[in-house]
């Protein structure tokens, strides 16, 4: 197998095995040295797949047997556990592509499922914080009307329209992706085959736009808007109550911030980059350097599903109480069995 792809105007092999297209290019080749993906990649991809599993596993069970009845936060954050479950269950079949060296045995539809369920949870994560900040927004700026609007039947009917407009925009690319040979290797593409690519940049870019672009511009819109009404008055303030929405708030929007800062703007941003790059043909060390830095940030669009639960437990609707109270249950019961076992014995 080998360890770089190379590629020239007229060349058959594919610049990126991930990829799966080529580009001119001023050389006549240019070799993309990825040795370090072969590492980065399935680590990461393993670690993200074991720490999800467990901290969704858990989200979960707090939702469903601890958390009821359910307010229209706890729905969206039960989705959005969904979305990420459903994403690292997926993650061990690309730790092994990639431990692999770029060999996918597991067929066209699995490589299809595994490249959909990235970005099925990619955008659904984006669109899910979305309405989570949107009904804390509302919870903050428009309190009265909010117990009007924001109900446990209306944000149902947001999750399935979250989920539809997810799938719906991410058909295309269950058309585009593919298997093809290289060598005697089978590559699971990332985008789609050579002469496919300029029309995946297209649509891709516009996929961009409505399920990312629009919806962090809505959160940053709400989030200027509550930040100028919690300044009205200090979070210490009047009465407990109103405390523990403003700190709950102020959690919040730093911990969605920073899923944004982390996770899902430098994946954009350098993938747009790569994307525009190709199209341009730009010359191999440009292309070298934008192709490094996009391999680096596609494991920290992953780690979403790791830190979506964080943000549960620091500013969910009394999450971190139930965990908390559930932990010292158990806790308690394992030390009143001790010496029952003694006796016994």
């Amino acid at each position: 197998m080998s360890s770089t792809s190379g590629y020239s105007e007229s060349a058959p092999l594919e610049t990126n095995p991930d990829d799966g297209h080529g580009s001119g290019s001023n050389n006549n080749s240019c070799h993309f040295n990825e040795e370090f993906k072969y590492i980065l990649l399935p680590v990461s991809y393993g670690i993200v797949c074991v720490v999800g599993l467990v901290l969704n596993a858990i989200a979960l069970w707090m939702f469903l047997c601890k958390m009821r009845p359910w307010n229209a936060t706890i729905i969206y954050m039960l989705n959005l556990a969904i979305s990420d479950l459903l994403y690292v269950l997926s993650l061990p079949l690309l730790t092994y592509y990639y431990a692999n060296r770029n060999d996918w045995p597991f067929g066209v539809v699995l490589c299809k499922l595994t490249r959909f369920l990235f970005y099925a949870n990619l955008y659904s994560s984006i669109l899910f914080l979305t309405c989570i900040s949107v009904n804390r927004f509302m919870g903050v700026c428009y309190p009265i009307r909010s117990l009007k609007w924001i109900k446990v039947k209306q944000a149902w009917a947001v999750c399935m329209l979250v989920w539809a407009a997810v799938i719906i925009c991410l058909i295309p690319n269950l058309l585009f992706v593919t298997t093809s040979s290289q060598g005697d290797d089978i590559l699971c593409h990332d985008t789609t085959r050579r002469e496919d690519f300029p029309q995946y940049v297209l649509y891709s870019s516009i996929t961009m736009v409505i399920l990312f672009g629009i919806p962090f511009l809505i959160i940053i819109f709400c989030y200027s808007l509550m930040i100028r009404e919690l300044n009205k008055t200090p979070v210490s303030g009047s009465n407990n109550s109103s405390s523990n929405v403003k700190k709950k708030s102020i959690k919040m929007i730093i911990s969605v911030l920073f899923v944004f800062s982390l996770c899902f703007i430098p994946f954009h941003i350098t993938r747009t980059l790569y994307y525009t790059f190709r199209v341009l043909e730009k010359s191999c060390y440009a292309l070298n350097i934008v192709n490094f830095t996009y391999k680096i940030t596609r494991p920290l669009a992953s780690v979403n599903s790791c830190i979506d639960p964080i943000l549960y437990f620091l500013a969910g609707d009394n999450y971190r109480q139930k965990l908390v109270h559930v932990m010292m249950r158990r806790k308690g019961c394992v030390r009143r069995s001790v010496p029952s076992r003694l006796q016994i014995e």
